[in-house]
């Protein structure tokens, strides 16, 4: 990352600002860390003179920076420099990468990977633990699935495990208490130095890409304590994207000792599609049981009452649809003991809901649930033989993550990657989102750059930023682009608000084949975290 000492007072000029305030802005002034103005290029000669700095923009585009409302930090810097099975093209790819990195890292006391998917491979067929074993020579390893809730691991790591759980033995992914206790022994060897490494990578890359501000989900069955304060410590001192903290525990006053904003994030309700741990009212198409439910309507409300009392926000991971029920049945429940105003006011949250129903999607309304989701889920999984088909059938499939029925309820909206389940990766969200491979659930370019963006904020009870306006935080980023547009989803949309004439401000083409935009310098709080090089 590029930093400097402090806040300054620039002028950028020359270039197209998107911005609310002014929707033809070619200009923006920065002081104190906040928006101070933004306007056009004749009106910006006044403040030429009085500023500590001045960007020609050459024609780029500005934004509000980018939140990732869903990001598991250390994992994403652990993935970014470690060994990466996403792109293993089958069985036999996935273990020869397990074998390389084997041999190139003699040192490490356990072998960490991500990211395989035998649902993409010939056969679908992960790995065996023997063959594991021959791949690393016997050494400790573990490999999560790409969606994190199973993982396949060698020999020696079991052995590093104070007590085997039940079915750990077993050679099958490890699901449930198993991995959750694999995972522990794995993340354990992680030393202090090569997590904070892990935790510096991660954010520099965020910012790369026009991130200003990630949503950690932290949690006693996916982090550690020292990982998620870390973390925090880290954010505070290093220049960088902002952290806002997430620790999903049930103890509220825990979580605010730990400088969490919410107990909240990963609190899990269920599991995964992909690792059929997803809770579902009805089985699955390709396994005869409907997942696991790890917490009830009654721990629900009993979480949503405490968080509420204490001033946080409550949050859950829920994915499939019993378990979106489950949610929502606690949630009203609370509100039923609190009154529905203040469960409202305290914006809590859910974590992917993929599965939802008209009468959820109503609910969620209602209840004043944010709807923290992942759009780039529905890329690498939709459609009609991707991974929700083969575990839902093609009927249900087609029901998930429905964006537009969402925002239609008037359901805030805030984007995110899972990183790294999916990469950090905001133009590609703001895209899966817009061209859905369920036509009937797009939204506009414009809507879920919103999402991206102020929805992050918002998610975190924030209605002042997110936005270039007077008096918002200064978190911006530049981007080389092509002609900006007004992009619709479809023909639905009016045709007044996709006329340059409407005063509403263009976006880039994401028509999927063209090139995303290219991040030139991201700003957090009027600190330059990010240049490229060479510009």
């Amino acid at each position: 990352m590029n930093a400097q000492p402090g806040p300054k007072t620039v002028l950028l000029r020359r270039g197209e600002v998107h911005s609310p305030a002014d929707p033809f802005a070619t200009a923006m002034v920065v002081e104190r860390g906040q928006v101070a103005w933004v306007g056009s290029e004749g009106a910006a000669d006044a403040f030429a003179d009085g500023v500590d700095e001045v960007i020609d923009l050459d024609g780029a585009l500005v934004t509000p920076a980018f939140t990732d409302a869903h990001v598991h930090t250390t994992s994403t810097g652990l993935a970014l420099t470690g060994l990466d099975l996403t792109r293993a093209a089958d069985l036999d790819d996935a273990l020869a990468r397990v074998r390389e990195f084997a041999a190139a890292h003699p040192g490490d006391r356990v072998l960490l990977g991500h990211g395989w998917d035998a649902a993409r491979w010939p056969g679908g067929r992960p790995p065996t633990r023997a063959e594991l074993d021959t791949a690393t020579g016997g050494r400790p390893l573990y490999l999560s699935r790409v969606d994190v809730h199973s993982a396949v691991v060698s020999t020696a790591l079991l052995d590093l495990l104070p007590e085997v759980p039940d079915g750990a033995r077993e050679d099958a992914p490890l699901t449930r208490d198993a991995h959750h206790a694999a995972r522990a022994a794995a993340f354990a060897a992680v030393t202090p130095a090569q997590r904070a490494e892990a935790q510096r990578t991660a954010l520099a890359h965020a910012a790369s890409l026009g991130i200003g501000t990630v949503h950690e989900c932290g949690g006693p069955r996916i982090s550690s304590e020292d990982d998620f304060t870390g973390l925090l410590e880290l954010a505070a001192t290093l220049p960088g994207p902002r952290v806002v903290g997430y620790w999903a525990e049930q103890d509220p006053d825990r979580a605010r000792e730990l400088g969490a904003v919410g107990a909240a994030g990963d609190l899990f309700v269920d599991g995964a599609l992909g690792s059929h741990t997803a809770c579902l009212h009805a089985p699955y198409a390709d396994a005869a049981h409907t997942g696991t439910a790890y917490l009830d309507a009654d721990a629900v409300a009993a979480h949503v009452v405490a968080c509420t009392e204490t001033g946080l926000q409550a949050g859950f991971h829920a994915i499939g649809d019993a378990a979106v029920t489950t949610v929502v049945e606690g949630v009203r429940a609370a509100a039923e003991k609190l009154g529905l105003a203040r469960v409202r006011a305290a914006r809590h949250r859910v974590e992917h809901a993929e599965m939802l129903t008209p009468d959820t999607v109503a609910a969620f309304a209602e209840l004043g649930l944010t709807a923290s989701v992942q759009p780039a889920f529905d890329a690498l999984w939709g459609g009609d033989d991707g991974m929700y088909a083969q575990r839902l059938g093609t009927d249900r499939a087609r029901t998930l993550n429905p964006y537009a029925a969402l925002l239609r309820a008037g359901v805030p909206l805030a984007f995110g990657s899972d990183s790294p389940v999916t990469p950090l990766d905001p133009w590609g969200t703001v895209r899966a989102a817009a061209f859905h491979r369920t036509p009937e659930h797009r939204v506009s370019v414009r809507a879920a750059f919103t999402a991206h963006t102020r929805g992050g904020w918002r998610a975190v009870g924030r209605d002042d930023a997110g936005t270039l306006v007077p008096g918002a935080p200064a978190d911006y980023a530049v981007w080389r682009t092509d002609e900006l547009i007004v992009q619709a989803p479809d023909d639905r949309v009016a045709r007044w608000s996709t006329d340059p004439r409407s005063g509403t401000p263009g976006l880039p083409d994401l028509t999927p084949g063209r090139d995303l935009p290219v991040c030139l310098r991201t700003v957090v709080g009027g600190r330059t975290v990010f240049v490229r090089p060479g510009e």
